[in-house]
């Protein structure tokens, strides 16, 4: 006697993505990803952005460097794109008051922002931290921070009004941000983590940019030249360090969906009856 047919179930790919989901919310909670984001922005902004501009002044290419990065990230332009220009000095003025001690400093502060994203790429893909003696790593890692944040500032300079200058900053900001955080990953975990594990997290930390800069564009520009107006230079400054947060937001947001992803494609699936 033929068994009547058992009756199907949801879809399995909904109910993947809601697991991902689940699991994204409390690997987030366990992590304080809230507070993980705001130490994220305010380490950036101290940090890595002042050497980010003596590096950018010391360039020989053309452009402002870190505050096109900046513009370009939160999409801006007219008043609010010269507000966040106006954050910072020329050219000139940041490397006749740059002394090699300073710059030392500096680095080594940038160094120990890397430490702080080690430290939650471990916590979130549960490795024991790295030893001492792996701080190079950091280093390398902040190398390749400040190489990929000028290369997408540069990318906005050559072939200006042209077709072909949208297609060269949209392939550095996309390719070259999932080839970075790709890397990073690899490089901060110590290679305890395989290449193909970490991939969905570097997608997913860039999709999450780009949305961040969509969200950008009509939150946060307004709010730029409200807040100019009405508070000066420190109105621009909070405006640019909630979207700091916003950027931890995504750089650890993507890592735990990468986690995530992981874990569900190593669940076995279920047969169907027989």
């Amino acid at each position: 006697m033929n068994r009547p047919p058992a009756p199907e179930g949801p879809p399995r790919q909904p109910r993947r993505a809601a697991g991902v989901l689940r699991a994204v919310w409390r690997r987030g909670r366990q992590i304080e990803l809230m507070h993980r984001s705001m130490a994220f922005a305010a380490l950036c902004f101290v940090t890595v952005v002042p050497l980010l501009v003596v590096v950018a002044a010391a360039s020989p290419t053309s452009g402002a460097g870190i505050a096109d990065w900046i513009v370009d990230g939160l999409g801006l332009s007219g008043a609010s794109a010269r507000a966040v220009d106006d954050l910072f000095v020329s050219r000139r003025e940041v490397l006749s008051t740059t002394t090699a001690l300073s710059l030392a400093a500096l680095a080594v502060f940038g160094v120990s922002f890397l430490g702080a994203v080690q430290n939650a790429y471990e916590r979130i893909w549960l490795r024991t931290p790295g030893a001492w003696h792996a701080a190079w790593r950091q280093v390398v890692g902040l190398a390749a921070l400040v190489a990929y944040v000028l290369a997408a500032a540069w990318s906005r300079v050559p072939w200006h009004g042209t077709p072909a200058q949208p297609a060269l900053q949209l392939t550095t900001a996309l390719g070259g941000g999932v080839l970075f955080f790709w890397g990073l990953q690899r490089l901060l975990l110590g290679s305890r983590v395989p290449w193909r594990a970490l991939l969905p997290g570097a997608v997913a930390t860039v999709a999450a940019l780009a949305g961040l800069r969509a969200f950008s564009r009509y939150v946060f520009a307004p709010l730029i030249v409200a807040n100019a107006f009405s508070y000066g230079v420190i109105g621009t400054v909070l405006v640019v360090q909630s979207w700091l947060i916003g950027v931890g937001f995504c750089v650890y947001g993507g890592a735990l969906a990468g986690h995530a992803l992981h874990g569900a494609a190593r669940v076995p699936r279920r047969r169907g009856p027989r």
